[in-house]
């Protein structure tokens, strides 16, 4: 084979979606070294442009690990669906043997000893972990970069950002150097990079996908989740993910295989509720709002109702109740590194500030803050009877310059808080739902944008349908790629 068969063999291998891959490794296709060279070959073509993924293990072990698995196969033995798939776990993620830098020069040398909880299952499926994915200092602001690894920079503009905190699994997807991703999402951070990068984010209900101990009886506000370019991978992973564990005692018990099997599903007669801005609340930037009503328009041509709906509930109080929340639950673990002077000038000022307003704080003050988030669910529980999925935008502002760290206005209205751009996702974030980001187009620009598919509560098994048939209907991650792909 010539270089140029070759070379366009392995990029062959790097655009088959996840289904594909695997089928093809288990039909013994492809060898589980093909395809580790292939992405590799793929990671040195295009990582350093980017910068998405980091740590990245020595090549010759990682081939090495792969013909294991190979041997593996030719004996009759499969660890599960991925296997043999090159995966780099979100930098906020323990994996053992690397470290888990968060971002973050502090931690830059801890080695973790053990897997998160998903981790250990991703790799029990066969997964073969290549490196990290790069995430912002502490996952604080849905922009990538830190002071470790530096900015990543967006697949279809690379002056602009990736999103975050899951920004480097995001552009690594969509620029096939992985075939899914992990992620996770407190205010977004599955949602809001996929927009930006023209891919699928699934925030799972609280309790999908078990993560890590530390904390198991207070409901958290950020959770595990997939990524992927396609719905039946986003599916699939899910699977993998998900489960009960005894570790963690609020985790679901329902059977990970119901992610599995067919997603195609008959709309006629869904009814969509479209929230746009909220009445107004939220300054969006102009070019998104008219993307999603086209967006929604796929779903009324395949026999849904899409109706304008009023919140019916004040949405500053949802977001400043989420403030105090966010605050005691990330300031709390921040405060160990805020109190000795000696490391406190290595956090960056938005992880300070999540600190000082947390010591602000009484436990009343968030007793009150968790009735509130009570209060809303009901309501959310109340729209839910009305209507089968609600939608927003998955972002007010597209992709922005890398430089900047977060937009201190839109449409002319400041920003009185690092997130505060970001308040479209967080109804979502206190209802404790799930919610899927598909995406919906490009602005004349070319930047990528996405929207929140969000259903009542475990209704993931519902949005991944919806999904697919969103997916069959548009097909937006095939019709246009990123230019880097070409070459």
């Amino acid at each position: 084979m010539s270089d140029s068969g070759a070379s366009a063999a392995k990029g062959d291998i790097v655009a088959l979606d996840a289904t594909a891959l695997s089928n093809a490794i288990h039909a013994r296709k492809l060898s589980c070294a093909e395809v580790m060279a292939a992405y590799l070959d793929q990671i040195d073509r295009l990582n350093p442009i980017v910068n998405a993924l980091v740590a990245l293990r020595e090549r010759s072990d990682l081939l090495k690990e792969a013909a294991a698995l190979d041997a593996e196969l030719d004996a009759g033995r499969s660890r599960g669906w991925m296997h043999g798939f090159p995966q780099a776990i979100k930098d906020l993620a323990a994996a053992k043997g690397f470290a888990t830098t968060q971002g973050s020069p502090l931690f830059k040398d801890t080695i973790a000893e053990a897997d998160a909880i998903f981790v250990a299952r991703m790799k029990a499926a066969g997964a073969i972990i290549v490196g990290k994915s790069n995430t912002p200092e502490f996952g604080l602001g849905s922009q990538t970069f830190n002071p470790v690894y530096g900015p990543t920079r967006n697949a279809y503009d690379q002056s602009r950002t990736s999103g975050g905190s899951s920004g480097g699994a995001a552009v690594a997807l969509a620029l096939r150097m992985l075939p899914v991703a992990d992620g996770s999402d407190h205010a977004g951070s599955l949602r809001n990079p996929a927009a930006f990068n023209n891919v699928l984010g699934l925030r799972p209900a609280y309790g999908r996908v078990p993560s890590g101990t530390e904390e198991v009886f207070i409901p958290q506000l950020g959770v595990a989740g997939p990524m992927a370019r396609k719905t039946r991978d986003l599916a699939a992973l899910l699977a993998v993910q998900s489960g009960y564990d005894p570790r963690v005692p609020l985790s679901l018990r329902e059977e990970p295989a119901g992610f599995l099997g067919s997603l195609n599903r008959d709309i006629t007669g869904l009814r969509i509720g479209w929230l746009g801005d909220l009445g107004g609340h939220l300054p969006i930037e102009d070019g998104i709002l008219p993307l999603c009503r086209t967006a929604l328009a796929a779903f009324e041509g395949m026999g849904a109702s899409v109706e304008e709906v009023a919140l019916g509930f004040d949405p500053e109080l949802v977001w400043q109740a989420w403030l105090k929340l966010r605050a005691w639950q990330v300031g709390a673990n921040l405060a160990p590194i805020y109190e000795d002077p000696t490391r406190r000038d290595h956090l960056k000022p938005e992880a300070r500030w999540e600190v000082e307003q947390g010591l602000k704080l009484s436990a009343f003050d968030v007793m009150k803050a968790s009735n509130l988030r009570s209060a809303w669910y009901q309501h959310v529980l109340g729209l839910f009877q009305r209507f089968d999925v609600l939608v927003l935008p998955s972002a007010q502002v597209f992709p922005f310059a890398v430089e900047t760290h977060w937009p201190k206005e839109i449409t002319g209205r400041a920003m009185d808080t690092y997130h505060r751009w970001m308040e479209v996702v967080i109804p979502v974030t206190m209802s404790g739902c799930p919610a899927l980001n598909v995406p919906v187009g490009f602005s004349d620009a070319g930047l990528p944008m996405g929207m929140q598919l969000w259903g009542p509560n475990q209704s993931e098994r519902l949005l991944l349908e919806l999904g697919q048939a969103y997916e069959d209907a548009t097909g937006w991650v095939e019709k246009r790629k990123p230019v880097l792909l070409a070459g």
